[in-house]
């Protein structure tokens, strides 16, 4: 798969785009090493590429139809066999309105820009959606005061249309809740997230963006202002030893990266060998399970249904997809423990136990005190990519470039958790237009001389 996407890439290429160059010999440097494995070297192809995008999520689609609409020429490399298969496919498919962050936050300005661009997507592409609006929920009068916070909180974001609303409109608006107060979003909604995540690959493509699945960046090394990125086909990472070195079969030399690999991008970019450790954050993983609901031939609800927010999350909420099903979840649950190349093959428990099931029901009673015993069946699981730990106030999405690190070229996606879907469109925008086309960075210097390279 990985020689086929190169192949179609050098046949495609122009004088502004990909260039050919001949085997040279790279030197494998890593952090931690001791001295004689950085000496080991063996002798791999090398290519020069325009554009990069590591990552097939849909935020990194989004950056990769964002560049190639702009006349980037976009290479997307992901390890998994195709598209969306990590977060993007494993979350609530809800479009967030903007109201939980913090004022001139990164979430919360991309949140708000995002939703008004996605939903102008899904009309014009046809994307299935709607805006079904949200209700958040204060199920006692100590919650009250934190109902108020959010809705100035959202006020200040320029959310649009929210209303706070008693506790007997919420009822006639939805006859199964209780709560004592609630907080209208009407500009919240749901989305089909594999058709959007097909509509960008579909658009990506249409404007000559390659995509290599089944391929691994499993680091990279700086020589001088450029970054070379090492890859490998997936499947030699499959039984890899810990023991050993992960060796390349491909170094490419980009003139722009965007690490957008969620779950390991901290992973990888501390594998970036000549990146300053102390600029990579701490990442932490918390995994959130979903139920659905059975048992009732009409479901409860027409809106999403949100608690008040929980540590680490937004809470055991209510959740509808297009075709109806009402979802609950998802809960929070840490986890540790997880190397590097667990984390580049998705190497997740997304399993969902049936016992679990235990600590939703008192949950989700607090507002749907209805809920019959015996309704919730396992779902699916998610993970988020987090930037804050166990009872660590929420981070903001950190989206880091030169000025942080220091490395021309190389843009860093961490903590790209919900809403991250939501401004997926947003950030793409953002990094395109910050990331504008550039004169190539010269000749590839090599032992301390020039290359032959045109």
């Amino acid at each position: 798969m990985m020689r086929y996407a190169f192949e179609c890439l050098l046949r495609k290429r122009n004088s502004k785009g990909i260039l050919r160059s001949s085997s040279r010999r790279c030197i494998v440097q890593k952090k931690n090493l001791c001295s004689s494995q950085r000496e080991t070297a063996r002798t791999v192809p090398r290519e020069r590429v325009e554009c990069v995008v590591i990552g097939a999520g849909v935020v990194g689609l989004a950056v990769a139809r964002e560049l190639a609409l702009r006349g980037r020429q976009v290479l997307v490399l992901d390890s998994a066999p195709t598209f969306g298969t990590a977060t993007s496919s494993r979350n609530s498919e809800v479009i967030h309105a903007g109201i939980y962050y913090p004022p001139n936050s990164l979430k919360a300005i991309l949140c708000v820009r995002g939703r008004e661009m996605l939903y102008k997507y899904c009309s014009e592409h046809n994307i299935p959606h709607k805006q079904i609006g949200k209700l958040i929920v204060a199920t006692g009068a100590s919650e009250i005061p934190k109902l108020d916070d959010l809705m100035n909180r959202g006020i200040q974001n320029g959310v649009d249309g929210l209303k706070k609303i008693e506790a007997s409109e919420a009822k006639r608006m939805e006859p199964e809740l209780q709560c004592v107060k609630a907080l209208l979003s009407p500009a919240s909604g749901i989305v089909d997230t594999h058709s959007l995540m097909l509509s960008l690959v579909g658009e990506a493509e249409s404007h000559r963006t390659t995509f290599s699945y089944n391929t691994t960046v499993i680091g990279a090394h700086l020589e001088g202002n450029r970054i070379y990125l090492h890859v490998s086909e997936t499947k030699h990472l499959e039984n890899w030893n810990v023991r050993n070195l992960l060796h390349p079969e491909l170094v490419l030399i980009p003139e722009l990266v965007v690490n957008s690999t969620g779950l390991s991008a901290n992973a990888l970019a501390n594998r970036f060998d000549g990146l300053h450790s102390g600029v990579v954050p701490s990442g932490y993983y918390a995994r959130g399970c979903y139920f659905t609901l059975s048992n009732t031939r009409i479901r409860p609800f027409n809106h999403l249904i949100y608690p008040i927010p929980e540590d680490g999350g937004l809470g055991v909420h209510v959740t509808l997809d297009l075709d109806g099903q009402v979802r609950f979840g998802p809960d929070v649950e840490w986890i540790e423990g997880i190397d590097d190349i667990s984390s580049f093959l998705n190497r997740f428990d997304y399993s969902v136990c049936v016992n679990r099931s235990k600590r939703f029901y008192p949950e989700i009673r607090k507002y749907y005190p209805n809920l019959k015993d015996g309704s919730l069946e396992p779902g699916y699981a998610g993970i988020r990519p987090k930037l804050s730990g166990p009872r660590q106030s929420p981070v903001d999405f950190l989206i880091q470039g030169e000025d942080a690190h220091g490395v021309p070229g190389l843009v860093n996606l961490f903590g790209i958790e919900s809403p991250g879907l939501t401004s997926s469109l947003a950030i793409a925008e953002h990094i395109a237009a910050s990331r504008p086309k550039t004169k190539d960075h010269g000749p590839i210097v090599e032992d301390g001389h020039r290359s032959q390279e045109a």
